[in-house]
């Protein structure tokens, strides 16, 4: 069992370290909220006084941080004080750019560095069931794959520095395009005058077929584990959706792809969330478009 340490204790953070803990690593972890270190302290973590402290004698180093701004800061403080030849993995959400800066940075220290963002939300980090999407080189990769067995269900090697990333917004792109489609033609059929379960009961088995409509569907009822029949308590809320919908809309713009959809989404969901939704759930943009005024062409 490795020493590691686990850097940003949040919705995401807290669980993953809590299931190192359980496969018998010993962690030492921080955090800047006090509840976050004390949940961590709770589910057999030790806290350290800084970051910086944290990491002195880690075999290995896990961040899960807001933004790519708090990922550069961080490593700046943290990964001088790594052992060299150590493993850091960032599992943030971030932007390619700040990912392959934190690469080099690791490397000029002489650090193995994986770009690793998740999916599956705060039931996967609970359950050890989350989907890695890893960049960085081989043995690297090789090197985090057994850390990351104990908090996820699937590694995926994408590629080279920043290719976990780019998986990652490109597939929270096409999630959210997808949940958008559900939800239009649940208001749809609604409007029509059809039950949400006949649509699903085609649709589920039809070529409208997606994650979106028979895991995460948006209307209570055909799914019962769906956050629709929680008052949509997110797993995955739409401020971070939109926060996904932004980077690949970025990311597009920088090397001058089309992604026209991708962009509606992210517009979509920006005014989700300036209407004060962004702490629920995704799937419940369906309530916004149920009522929204979107221009039609």
């Amino acid at each position: 069992m490795a020493t590691i340490a686990f850097i940003g204790l949040g919705n995401m953070g807290g669980p993953m370290a809590a299931n190192l803990v359980k496969a018998g690593h010993k962690v030492v972890a921080f955090d800047l909220v006090e509840a976050s270190r004390n949940q961590a302290k709770a589910d057999g973590a030790s806290i350290a006084e800084t970051a910086a402290r944290a990491v002195m004698g880690a075999e290995i180093v896990v961040t899960m941080l807001p933004a790519g701004k708090h990922v550069l800061s961080v490593w700046s403080d943290i990964v001088p004080a790594m052992t060299k030849g150590a493993l850091i993995i960032d599992s943030s959400t971030i932007d390619v750019e700040s990912a392959r800066q934190a690469h080099a940075l690791a490397a000029k220290n002489g650090v193995l560095s994986v770009d690793a963002p998740v999916s599956g939300g705060t039931g996967g980090a609970k359950g050890a069931t989350l989907t890695f999407m890893c960049g960085g080189d081989e043995k690297a990769f090789a090197a985090a794959k057994p850390v990351l067995e104990n908090m996820g269900k699937k590694i995926v090697h994408c590629g080279g520095a920043g290719a976990g990333q780019a998986a990652k917004i490109c597939n929270n792109m096409i999630l959210g395009i997808s949940m958008i489609a559900v939800s239009e033609a649940f208001a749809l059929v609604e409007k029509l005058g059809l039950s949400h379960q006949a649509l699903f009961d085609v649709a589920s088995t039809s070529s409208g077929q997606c994650w979106s409509l028979t895991t995460y569907c948006p209307v209570p009822g055909p799914v019962p584990t769906s956050p629709a029949n929680n008052d949509y308590k997110p797993g995955f809320a739409a401020s971070l959706m939109l926060k996904d919908l932004l980077l690949a809309k970025a990311a597009a713009r920088s090397v001058h792809a089309s992604v026209p959809l991708g962009v509606r989404a992210a517009s979509i969901y920006k005014s989700y969330d300036d209407a004060g939704n962004g702490g629920k759930g995704f799937s419940g943009i369906v309530e916004f478009l149920r009522h929204s005024t979107i221009e039609e062409d």
